[in-house]
């Protein structure tokens, strides 16, 4: 029981960190598109502007990885959170069936409040990227 425990929660991490690195990998090659309707400058504008274009993609790419990180980690405490109540929930009915149907109830409404946390955190990533 303790090693699909352990199994379940390292998947869990590596679909979390992968989902995670395609998301930022997406936003950085957003960030990589060619601007259109940008006209070359003569001199010290042109170095100017190359410099500040050059902080925006590294400022885009730092937005990415954030967000990549706050869904990640959302996602996995989000996880290990449903595993565990979904656990003692079932330890519950094994010693008292008779309150199947309360445990039942207090489980789903459990679970709904733990998945609205990781909905906000998708909120807040997607707010981190295109609104920051």
């Amino acid at each position: 029981m303790k090693k699909l425990k352990s199994l379940s929660i390292v998947l869990a991490a590596l679909i979390v960190l992968l989902t995670g690195f395609t998301f930022a990998g997406a936003i950085k090659a957003k960030a990589a598109e060619p601007v259109k309707g940008v006209v070359m400058m003569a001199g010290e504008d042109a170095a100017a502007s190359a410099v500040a274009a050059a902080a925006g993609d590294s400022a885009t790419g730092s937005k990415a990885i954030a967000a990549a990180i706050a869904i990640g980690l959302a996602a996995l405490s989000g996880a290990m959170a449903m595993g565990i109540a979904i656990a003692k929930s079932n330890e519950g009915v094994a010693r008292q069936p008779e309150a199947a149907g309360k445990i039942q109830t207090q489980l789903m409404l459990g679970l709904v409040f733990i998945e609205t946390v990781v909905i906000y955190a998708l909120i807040v990533a997607i707010l981190i990227v295109f609104v920051l």
